[in-house]
């Protein structure tokens, strides 16, 4: 066996810990001052694909996840917040399912896996849901809904939404297990790229060495953008060839136990970046690294935010790229929204936009309008750094024929740089007191990176 598949401590302290899902109800609860009652929540559904006989891929309801640690389908869970009981309902075996799948967890088994106090069997949910029974809109069974006193509650889903903002140990672990997967399957691509002549080949390897190292889902569909195509932000078609491109960017992230890694990286194709894409690349990667450094608890995200941008402004009038306007007077008037029009990063756990950020996609400002965190960084969140700059002809045409902004773009020298297509540099990263943890760990230094697509 490689090496690189030997378990880390990281994986051996998820083998000996369980999800901490007790811990989480008891600040689910806290977080709505809740004293007595049942909370209740419902697992996602399994259903059988439309006009098949098969069962379409299953992916558990996070609110679920996060209060129980379970993955299977078709369960319930309560807490009664007096008595600080938690219970897993999972379902009956059922003696035709056990004929095609074999046997299914029984209650012993769910009561030894999961950090709960009790297991019982669906078939007993009803009767013990009495008194007062909190749950999620939408999120209740139509039998339960009419049958029980169940009052569903906005409430719930942003108490749960904003709890998750707090990562413990454990989801930390999960985090970190999903990206050293994730950054091997990275190095592995960069690796390989001299060999391949398609995007999907690269597409295809990276998810052999996420699977075979026990990651079998991806948190998102892998970005794999030869050329101009890494232009494109959510670009998902990898069926492009390599041949005659410069770069190619990689946004690849596996999910470990339901939690998600997300890191993009940008190489040469040739083993060598040209001049204006080493250019670029030395911009992003310093726009990364001077955002990273101002993280800590307490600081408006908004402000990082900013503050790239501002070094974005001055690394294109260094390059004259931009021209006859301050860094100040150009960012008033959102003309570096051509080249980065996506927010500096998200928060991430369950999902790779995770909750409790507070965008508002409302707002006017282009600036702002895509960040998906607009709230002060707290302590024990994890976040992703990833700005980018990006030569998209059909984003940047209309700030060239606007005349608010195309004097500030010197298109003669921009003509150079179309070929690069984009930059993006990604990280994902915990917030600690007095700073962060980078969650991360795949080189992005430029002689690493040409280094080891020549290796």
């Amino acid at each position: 066996m490689s090496p690189e598949l030997y378990p880390t401590a990281v994986s051996e302290y998820i083998s000996k810990n369980k999800y901490p899902a007790k811990a989480h109800a008891r600040a689910v609860a806290k977080y709505l001052s809740l004293t007595t009652g049942l909370i209740y929540l419902e697992s996602q559904k399994s259903r059988l694909e439309e006009d098949k006989d098969q069962e379409a891929p299953f992916h558990q309801r996070r609110y679920f996840f996060y209060l129980s640690g379970c993955a299977l389908p078709n369960c319930y869970l309560t807490y009664d917040v007096a008595k600080d009981h938690l219970t897993l309902y999972i379902p009956p075996i059922d003696p035709e399912e056990v004929m095609w799948s074999g046997m299914p967890l029984d209650v012993v088994g769910a009561t030894a896996k999961f950090d709960i106090d009790q297991a019982k069997y669906s078939d007993q949910l009803a009767a013990d849901l009495v008194g007062e029974v909190l749950a999620i809109p939408e999120q209740v069974s139509a039998h339960i809904a009419t049958s029980t006193a169940v009052t569903a509650s906005g409430n719930l889903k942003e108490a749960i939404d904003e709890c998750r903002v707090y990562k413990d140990d454990y989801e930390v672990a999960l985090i970190k297990h999903a990206n050293e997967i994730s950054g091997i399957a990275h190095v592995a691509l960069m690796k390989a790229v001299k060999s391949c002549k398609h995007e999907y080949e690269l597409e295809a390897l990276f998810l052999e060495n996420c699977i075979k190292r026990g990651a079998r889902r991806q948190a998102y569909e892998s970005i794999i953008a030869a050329g101009k195509n890494a232009a494109t932000l959510h670009y998902i078609h990898n069926n492009q060839p390599l041949e005659g491109k410069l770069n190619i960017l990689i946004d690849g992230g596996c999910e470990f136990n339901t939690y998600a890694s997300d890191i993009t990286r940008v190489f040469p194709l040739s083993g060598k970046f040209t001049k204006e894409s080493r250019e670029i690349y030395s911009l992003v990667l310093k726009m990364q690294k001077e955002s990273m450094a101002m993280i800590k608890p307490g600081v408006l995200w908004d402000t990082i935010h900013e503050t790239t941008h501002k070094i974005l402004i001055q690394g294109l009038l260094d390059l004259g790229i931009f021209r006859n306007g301050t860094v100040d007077e150009i960012l008033a008037n959102r003309t570096s929204c051509a080249f980065l029009p996506h927010g500096l990063g998200h928060h991430m756990g369950m999902d790779t936009h995770d909750t409790g950020g507070h965008p508002n996609y409302a707002d006017p400002d282009p600036m702002y309008k895509y960040l998906r965190v607009r709230i002060p960084l707290k302590e024990r969140a994890v976040i992703t750094a990833e700005p980018g700059c990006y030569f998209c002809e059909f984003i940047i045409q209309p700030y060239l024929d606007d005349p608010k902004h195309s004097k500030y773009i010197d298109k003669e020298v921009l003509d150079r740089y179309w070929a690069v297509g984009g930059v993006r540099i990604e990280d994902d990263l915990l917030v600690t007191s007095d700073g962060y943890e980078n969650l991360t760990n795949v080189i992005k230094e430029l002689d690493e990176v040409e280094n080891m697509v020549n290796s």
